[in-house]
């Protein structure tokens, strides 16, 4: 075989941080690429994923693992660094969080290897934490070692998965070339076709009985068909009936006092949109602050305490279907998956099984998870869907695949000239 058809026939390689149970990683897989080594520190996730992947996977602390410990010469490192200290559902994250410099694991990981790309992926909330300056500085840290970077807010259901999921997708590389992000496929414009909806992926297991062990379902084998059963909990709740117009007046009022503008008050508490809920209350889209922030809003406007009672004093509630029942749009894509609990199925009798779960983060049916009830569903909430990670990767495989061939043609045409 000739050195060029050698060339032509190899694949491009992958290195994985944060790979989890390997969403991300299976989709470049699903794409063509070839992953050389993968990390993590959540054991049963990378129990899952060497059942499942491959045994390149390192269970362990990338704080703690040495970049010569990380093979050379790969051509792309992927990274789901975590989110946990970014994510708009953690009311107190803060710069200070050790978990949001994670992503310097990464910096050191490029810095040292010089992959030809990088993907990075995170949580919405990454774009409007500190009014922006935290992506600012992700941003400039990567074109700092030499990376031409671009992101994007993707949603999955526009690309065939079947869960309205945003996710921000950082693309970076170092050879001058394009950063593709793939083209919409999906949604209610003319031209795309129309979103995947939660019946349509896992309707099919609607009516079949949850059970632990793997069974045959029509000529199909389906693992992981799982679930709670507790369809009724307890949170914490106001112990006292609230109007949210009454509040929204009143707060109104004293936030005109004030000389507090929404947007002022939005940048204070480093939300994109949320304080400006707490002065509307047009098409029910209002809301009443958590205590935290009525608190914190107090020092702000310096209201009395008419309200403070109603708003702050919580009690255990019994959770009711309207108010956990997330997958309601049955008949539309899935709200996102979670990695803290899975949701009511539209049934009312269980929550969403491992697999229905699996199966809306588009993991191929035979792709078994391992681990107890709640890490199974922690493995799969943290995930990358699998089905938009492959569409990232065939527009860098594209690439790749074109400077490839160039530099062949480069070097057939020098070959030439030596021999003349």
């Amino acid at each position: 075989m000739s050195f060029d058809i050698m060339e032509e026939n190899k694949k491009h390689t992958v290195a994985g941080l944060f790979s989890g149970c390997g969403g991300l990683d299976l989709g470049f897989i699903q794409a063509g690429f070839e992953v050389v080594w993968a990390n993590d520190f959540f054991k049963e996730a990378v129990d899952t994923y060497k059942q499942n992947i491959g045994n390149h996977i390192v269970l362990g602390d990338i704080t703690k693992i040495p970049s010569s410990e990380i093979p050379n010469d790969f051509d792309i490192l992927l990274g789901g660094f975590p989110c946990q200290g970014f994510s708009i559902a953690n009311i107190k994250r803060s710069m200070k969080d050790e978990r949001n410099f994670l992503y310097k694991e990464m910096l050191r990981i490029i810095k040292d290897k010089q992959p030809k790309y990088f993907v990075a992926e995170n949580v919405k909330g990454l774009l409007s934490m500190q009014k922006g300056k935290v992506i600012e500085m992700i941003i400039s840290d990567f074109q700092e070692i030499g990376y031409d970077v671009d992101y994007k807010l993707m949603k999955a259901s526009e690309y065939g998965v079947p869960q309205h999921r945003e996710r921000v997708v950082i693309i970076g590389n170092r050879l001058g070339l394009n950063n593709p992000f793939p083209k919409k496929t999906h949604g209610s414009e003319k031209g795309l076709q129309p979103f995947v909806t939660t019946k349509e992926a896992v309707g099919f297991l609607a009516d079949v009985r949850i059970r632990d062990k793997k069974f045959d379902l029509n000529g199909t084998t389906i693992l992981n068909h799982k679930a709670r059963t507790n369809v009724h909990d307890e949170f914490w709740g106001r112990k006292h009936k609230v109007n949210q117009h009454d509040i929204c007046d009143y707060l109104k009022e004293w936030r005109t006092k004030s000389g507090w503008s929404t947007k002022r008050v939005d940048e204070h508490f480093g939300y994109a949109h949320t304080a400006g809920h707490w002065f509307r209350k047009d098409n029910n889209s209002g809301s009443i602050p958590n205590p935290s922030d009525w608190w914190e809003l107090k020092k702000l406007l310096g209201f009395d305490d008419k309200y403070d009672k109603q708003v702050t004093e919580l009690e255990l509630k019994p959770i009711t279907f309207e108010q956990s029942l997330r997958i309601n749009n049955w008949d539309a894509p899935s709200d996102t998956i979670t990695a803290t609990g899975p949701e009511i199925h539209p049934n009312k009798e269980r929550r969403m099984s491992v697999r229905e779960c699996a199966i809306i983060q588009t993991f191929p049916m035979d792709f078994e998870f391992v681990g107890s009830l709640g890490n199974m569903y922690k493995q799969i909430g943290n995930a990358v869907p699998v089905l938009m990670a492959k569409r990232i990767a065939e527009g860098i495989k594209k690439e790749l695949d074109n400077q490839q061939y160039n530099d062949q043609q480069r070097n057939r045409r020098v070959r030439e000239q030596v021999l003349k």
